[in-house]
């Protein structure tokens, strides 16, 4: 069951609310972590067994923890034990066929492993649970002793299978006691519907050029289609998987919750470093909090930094797939932020703000071929035919025809991406607070009727997330 379903916004959803309004407080938590499994258990009836062993084996050691903080040694085994199962468990289910094809081919082996499908949010889970057990060792949070509270931390369906990656100590109280205002409620359900228009009309229409232009064999790419396609495909993903994080965010106050922003307009940085600072913000503070400062961060000079992000990278890209294009991919921006650390910064800064933001974009837009391409060799060629060495001239009658039936959906991509439309609305309640407020609701209201009619024609409602 995705969002960007009727499925879940007219049955599911008003159900849901429904039943946990009504419910007496003592019952809220029950009721939402019920709905979070059958939720789950719609698309994954198998693995929401494996979810909920996962849960249960790290609430255990949770208070087990608790149980022997004096003890170090003891609460260091417990730790160890806790991360290495969560480990163990995505690693068999995400990276043993790729370990396995690299050492037959590498060593002449014939290991066989079982092809068995990815479960859905793995990824966003087993993070949220390891980093719950970390804290508690740390003595940042003290072990949650109710196994339902536990259980929703992990299984909450807003934010269950696509994050945002929420730390424990962020929604602990939370968890225990909430309540939900008018206002909140609002706020709520106005930001889950930008996320939906987001994604069903944004994300979905510009990805039907990138499915054409990725069909195309990238020896039959001009350049401007090849550059055509992967900007397509920039903001595909990235109204994709932030109207999907716009609609976690809206779904969680509509309950009580207040979970951290996870987009901030990426694509206006003037660097990569800030780009990676303001795309899937909860995935870099968890790598941050939990791989890089633990590895010494940026306290043993400047070289131990560089090898320190190297390897938060390399893991960032595995943690995308168990792949080398998305290895590649981590690596890539890993050595473009090292070099920034040690010269480029310098250098943007003096240099005029047009020439950040084009470095950027041209970066980031070379690193998303090597994310979206299904290999290393698509890759190479796909990059080739951007670069004009495919062969087949700059443009031709295909790429004039994708780009005179796309250029206006990409010019209010191209808005959508800065803070523009934001500002307008602020600026529109501010100066006229009574009308600005209707226009904002019947706004809000056209956008998920007209996300709606989209819906009821769902030919292409792809959600590129699910595969990690």
């Amino acid at each position: 069951m995705v969002f960007s379903s009727l499925l879940f916004f007219f049955y599911f959803l008003p159900l849901t609310l429904l039943l946990y309004y009504i419910a007496p407080a003592r019952l809220k938590n029950a009721v939402l972590f019920a709905a979070s499994l059958v939720f789950y258990a719609w698309g994954e009836p198998v693995y929401v067994f494996l979810m909920l062993a996962s849960t249960a084996f790290d609430y255990a050691n949770g208070l087990l923890l608790d149980k022997f903080r004096e003890r170090r040694g003891v609460a260091r085994a417990i730790l160890l034990f806790s991360l290495a199962g969560s480990l163990g468990v995505l690693g068999f289910f995400k990276y043993a066929g790729f370990v396995a094809d690299n050492l037959n081919q590498w060593l002449g082996l014939s290991l066989s492993v079982p092809e068995l499908p990815l479960p859905v949010g793995i990824s966003f889970y087993t993070f949220q649970t390891m980093s719950y057990i970390v804290d508690v060792y740390r003595g940042k949070v003290a072990a949650q002793k109710n196994m339902l509270s536990f259980g929703l931390y992990v299984a909450m369906f807003p934010q269950l299978v696509a994050g945002p990656i929420i730390q424990y100590g962020e929604i602990a109280r939370q968890l225990v006691a909430r309540t939900v205002t008018f206002g909140q409620f609002g706020e709520g359900a106005a930001l889950l519907v930008r996320g939906l228009a987001k994604k069903v009309l944004l994300a979905n229409n510009i990805g039907l050029l990138w499915s054409d232009v990725k069909a195309t064999p990238p020896d039959e790419l001009t350049t401007f289609l090849a550059w055509l396609g992967i900007v397509a495909f920039a903001f595909q993903i990235y109204f994709d998987f932030s109207g999907y994080s716009d609609m976690a965010r809206g779904l969680g106050k509509m309950f009580g919750f207040d979970f951290m922003e996870n987009f901030r307009y990426p694509y206006m940085s003037k660097s990569i470093s800030e780009f990676w600072r303001r795309w899937h913000i909860s995935l870099g503070s968890w790598f941050r909090e939990y791989v890089y400062i633990p590895l010494g961060g940026n306290r043993a000079g400047l070289l131990r930094q560089s090898a320190n992000l190297l390897a938060v990278w390399f893991l960032t890209g595995l943690w995308h797939g168990a792949s080398w294009n998305f290895v590649i991919w981590g690596v890539y921006f890993g050595l473009f932020i090292i070099l920034e650390k040690w010269l480029l910064l310098r250098l943007l800064q003096k240099a005029h703000a047009a020439v950040g933001h084009v470095y950027t974009l041209v970066v980031v837009l070379i690193g998303w071929v090597f994310f979206e391409c299904a290999s290393l060799p698509v890759a190479w060629q796909f990059l080739r035919a951007m670069f004009g060495f495919a062969g087949q001239g700059f443009m031709d009658d295909q790429a004039l025809y994708y780009w005179s039936t796309s250029w206006l959906l990409l010019l209010v991509l191209a808005i959508c991406s800065t803070p523009f439309p934001e500002k307008a609305a602020a600026l529109l309640r501010d100066r006229r607070h009574l009308l600005g407020g209707a226009v904002a609701a019947a706004v809000h209201v056209g956008l998920l009727l007209l996300s709606t009619a989209f819906l009821v024609d769902e030919t292409y409602n792809p959600f590129l997330y699910f595969r990690f």
